[in-house]
């Protein structure tokens, strides 16, 4: 059950952007937030308190203002670490996002460890930035990926995996939820296997359409890296995480060249700082750390449980109400779902689709969603992807609903 102080009424009025839609003739029903969600006041304004009362850089100054701001910066570091139950908040490397996270590891654990004929394990689901990274990686090393094959209903063959581990696997890279079909893998059960079959293997979670729905204990998972956006989850964007176990992040070398990730540089030699520093070069992204850490205060306070539950009785809501629609064909029907649903429209570009609902200020996304693979396991082109947040109302599925039948009278 959800707790009953959760108002989706009221949480929804903590967002000024749903809040000025509701001023218009049609209110804004957002449901793309798959794709980015929308920030509250809280985030909003904990930026541009930054910018106004205490700019500064980080880690560069002993004036109050720097110490006041490099405060403020490791605090969201601390607040990252027990988001996720890390041992310790050097484990908490900032990136500007999952895709940059990734590539990271890639690039910095692939490229020093992999070797020619190693393999690389990923899934059917994974979103782009799963798959292209290491792709890259393995050209450049000589290394072999391979894919854990998805079946009919959505869900991973778990079956599989097994047959696909050896001793040459050293990376298996797997999405936690996903962002095309809403599957969301049993991915404990995942890393046991790993640890059984492949134990010289690391495993790493791809995050992004996890963090804000479903509870992370990285400590339990056991993974050895997790990687997630700030923006999918009300914070701002330009901003992501990587979490790795301190003595895997401890043996890989840095990726990006510059100040503040050194320890000392002559023309001769450059010896590079500690983790998480080693992986964090130039200027970071200063007011955007402070936006994460005050996303992830006000997820804290609305309870990330309550917010599970809120958007399953929604996504619950919508499917009861998309499956009456002969016309429309949800893709995939996953034992677990996330807060995101897929559909094709018989005879019907799911772009039109897209645009008449736009018209109707419904926003929503259509396209392959940077999961080509995806749709083509299922054979398709693209589909009509709604998806949902803390602030979703059952009246914004009616919104949603109401658009799809005019799409159908105007080109049914």
């Amino acid at each position: 059950m959800i707790d009953a102080n959760f108002d989706a009424e009221k949480i929804r009025s903590e967002f000024p952007m749903l809040v000025a839609g509701d001023k218009e003739a049609k209110p804004l029903a957002f449901l793309d937030s798959t794709a980015t969600t929308q920030k509250p006041a809280c985030v909003i304004d904990a930026m541009d308190d930054f910018y106004r009362k205490h700019y500064s850089s980080v880690k560069r100054g002993v004036y109050r203002l720097s110490a006041r701001t490099t405060e403020a910066f490791e605090a969201t570091r601390k607040n990252v670490a027990k988001f996720i139950n890390a041992k310790t908040e050097d484990e908490i490397v900032f990136t500007r996002g999952t895709t940059e996270s990734i590539n990271l590891v890639a690039w910095s654990y692939g490229r020093k460890f992999f070797e020619a004929g190693d393999e690389i394990l990923i899934s059917g689901l994974e979103h782009h930035a799963n798959i292209v990274s290491w792709q890259l990686v393995a050209e450049m090393k000589g290394a072999k990926i391979k894919v854990i094959p998805v079946l009919d209903n959505g869900d991973l063959d778990l079956n599989a995996i097994p047959t696909l581990l050896n001793a040459r696997t050293k990376m298996v890279a797997v999405t936690h939820v996903s962002n095309a079909v809403g599957t969301v893998n049993p991915v404990a059960e995942i890393i046991k296997t790993v640890r059984a079959a492949a134990p010289q293997a690391k495993v790493l979670i791809d995050a992004a359409q996890s963090s804000s729905h479903i509870k992370i204990d990285v400590q339990k998972l056991d993974c050895d890296f997790l990687a997630f956006s700030g923006h999918k989850m009300y914070g701002p964007t330009g901003v992501g995480v990587l979490y790795g176990k301190y003595s895997v992040l401890d043996s890989m070398p840095p990726w990006h060249g510059g100040g503040e990730m050194i320890k000392n540089v002559t023309f001769e030699k450059t010896t590079f700082a500690d983790v998480p520093a080693r992986f964090e070069a130039g200027t970071p992204m200063i007011a955007e750390v402070i936006g994460l850490g005050k996303a992830i205060e006000w997820i804290n306070a609305v309870g990330i449980e309550n917010i599970r539950k809120h958007e399953e009785e929604i996504t619950q809501y919508a499917l009861e109400q998309l499956t009456q629609i002969p016309q429309v064909k949800v893709l995939g029907n996953p034992k677990e779902r996330g807060a995101l649903i897929s559909i094709t429209l018989d005879g019907i570009a799911v772009s039109d689709a897209a645009m008449i609902l736009d018209e109707e200020n419904v926003a929503v996304r259509s396209g392959h969603h940077c999961a080509q693979p995806v749709m083509d396991r299922f054979g398709v082109d693209a589909t009509l992807r709604l998806s949902f947040g803390a602030y979703t109302l059952k009246s914004d599925i009616d919104r949603f609903m109401a658009g799809i039948k005019r799409v159908l009278r105007l080109f049914g």
